[in-house]
């Protein structure tokens, strides 16, 4: 059996240009990265009146399920039916790259490509972003250094260095060592779960990216009154790093049909979704915009639809949930070494889990398909289970085959896709944003997690009220809290009954414009695994690369 990359290296791409020609877009809107890749600079208004499907999941296994995959493979599949079509997806994080989950460019016959440049630097949107938020650092500490004619109070600072890469070791640090005068304790985030990953993908242009960049909140003085990044002069240039960045970038399907990729904020630590530019950008250029939000849709599908739909003004036409007969099992506690073998007790256990996204995804919008990815592995019985149990809730259920076949593998899907879009489709956030910053929390902790209550750490209860102080309540939230589980507890898998969740501490990013609340003992710093992806890779002399996948 092929690998992807071996799969993506055998494919002769088609030329940038003949990609942008398919939706439209001028020769002189393209700003060319060699051949196949390339920013787009599109001034002119468009429409917005595309219809917006969005791909989500079901609580995954350790490597993921495969909803770019299912995404990619839509958009491919909704060409073969002659819908104008773009696939809107996120940047690929290198430390999943090289950790354990590895690349996020999707697999088999549907994928986006070049896939080794997508998944490596691409055209360095993320290094841009890690270098504009360490440059805020930087002018932090030099302020202290000289003077603090601002009175900042150190011990508030909250504004924390940033690198893309799984590096636990940085977690906890000291800086300031030896002469400087300043030694202080700090700590890293890995880019994707920064604020500037936040803003760079909720700002609507660059006067609104300068705005919020200016808008970060990272410290106090010494009379407990906020202090902003504009305070330190310093938003027009951390703009200028991102000046490029903010331009989306045009790509391909190994169909030759486009792509559009850009910003890419983890959605267990962060809010999920690729920026908002690219998104509004895409439904300009297109009938059909595929998008998809990180994990289950417990994290990035709520964030997509209750934080960036709620302050982007989209709505979604429809949701997919992306099932595998492998993430059903695993939630049923199916044991590592059985999963690929048939056993409908545990799968029957771990559909629990799929009845929940379902539930909650009706809750939002009333056009929801379930599709089970397909693997190879899968039995007959197995699947015919699941089709009998989603059609028993009166939901649509496919099969896509789109690894193995490309656009081809999700005809009957897509098909699906497009008679909903022609019906009337409602949307009801969980929570309207006027309502207050805890009652957001709690609306999310128990109508999608199922938790009988949520519970505040004496640190949370601090910062809350902080945050009153400043005169903030009507702005969305984001909860950090591990992808594994509904709950804040990465061992509870299937559909867990009668738990709490844990708020340990609030943070408000004023830039971003949105809570974040962390629960249970997530990190904003991954860490590397035992076997980590990187042991498998290599490059040899012509440039090859292998072991990317």
């Amino acid at each position: 059996m092929k690998t992807d990359i071996e799969i993506a290296q055998e494919k002769k791409l088609l030329p940038i240009e003949k990609i942008a020609k398919k939706l439209g877009i001028q020769k002189e809107e393209l700003e060319c990265f060699g051949h196949t890749k390339a920013k787009l600079n599109i001034t002119r208004t468009l429409p917005e009146d595309g219809k917006l499907i969005l791909v989500t999941s079901t609580n995954p296994t350790p490597y993921g399920e495969g909803k770019t995959t299912m995404s990619i493979g839509i958009a491919d599949a909704l060409w073969q039916l002659k819908k104008k079509t773009v696939v809107t997806l996120r940047e690929p994080s290198l430390g999943p790259v090289f950790g354990m989950k590895g690349g996020a460019t999707g697999g088999g016959y549907a994928q986006v490509v070049p896939m080794e440049d997508i998944n490596l630097h691409f055209t360095g949107d993320i290094h841009a972003i890690t270098a504009c938020n360490n440059l805020l650092c930087a002018a932090i500490d030099n302020h202290l250094f000289q003077g603090n004619t601002l009175q900042i109070d150190e011990t508030t600072i909250r504004f924390p260095r940033a690198m893309d890469m799984n590096d636990r070791a940085l977690r906890h640090i000291t800086i300031g060592q030896g002469k400087s005068n300043f030694e202080r304790e700090d700590s890293f985030v890995i880019t994707v779960a920064s604020e500037i990953m936040a803003i760079f993908c909720l700002a609507k242009n660059l006067t609104d990216l300068k705005k919020r960049l200016g808008n970060i909140l990272i410290a106090y003085n010494k009379k407990g009154k906020p202090i902003y990044a504009r305070d330190l002069k310093i938003e027009g240039a951390l703009t200028l790093l991102l000046k490029d960045a903010i331009k989306p970038n045009l790509v391909q399907t190994l169909e030759g049909n486009p792509a559009i990729i850009h910003g890419g904020p983890f959605a267990n630590i962060a809010h999920g979704c690729n920026s908002l530019i690219a998104t509004k950008l895409s439904l300009g250029l297109a009938d059909y915009v595929v998008t998809e939000a990180g994990f289950g849709s417990d994290l990035g599908a709520e964030k997509f639809l209750d934080l960036k739909c709620q302050l982007g003004n989209l709505k979604p036409n429809v949701v997919v949930i992306n099932v595998t007969i492998r993430s059903m099992k695993y939630n049923g506690l199916c044991p590592a070494e059985q999963l690929t073998e048939e056993n409908l007790t545990y799968l029957e256990q771990g559909i629990e889990n799929l009845y929940v996204h379902i539930e909650n995804m009706k809750k939002i919008c009333n056009h929801v398909i379930v599709c089970l990815n397909h693997f190879y592995r899968d039995t007959e019985r197995e699947i015919q289970f699941v089709k009998e149990h989603v059609e028993a809730l009166g939901v649509p259920f496919y099969v896509s085959k789109a690894f193995e076949l490309g656009g081809k593998g999700s005809i009957e899907l897509a098909t699906a896709i497009v008679k909903l879009c022609e019906e009337k489709s409602t949307f009801h956030p969980i929570y309207d944003l006027k309502e207050n910053i805890p009652t957001k929390i709690e609306k999310v902790a128990t109508e999608i997690y199922r938790a009988d209550h949520v519970i505040y750490s004496e640190e949370a209860k601090k910062s809350l009220k902080n945050i009153e102080k400043l005169g903030i309540s009507n702005v969305p939230v984001c909860i950090a809290k591990t992808q594994y589980s509904l709950s804040d507890d990465p061992k509870k898998l299937g559909h867990p009954k009668g738990f709490d969740v844990t708020v340990r501490d609030v943070k408000y990013c004023a830039g971003a414009g949105f809570v974040v609340a962390y629960m249970g003992s997530i990190m904003t710093m991954p860490g590397l695994s035992k076997s980590p992806a990187y042991e498998k890779m290599d490059i040899d002399e012509s440039g090859i690369i292998t072991g990317l996948f």
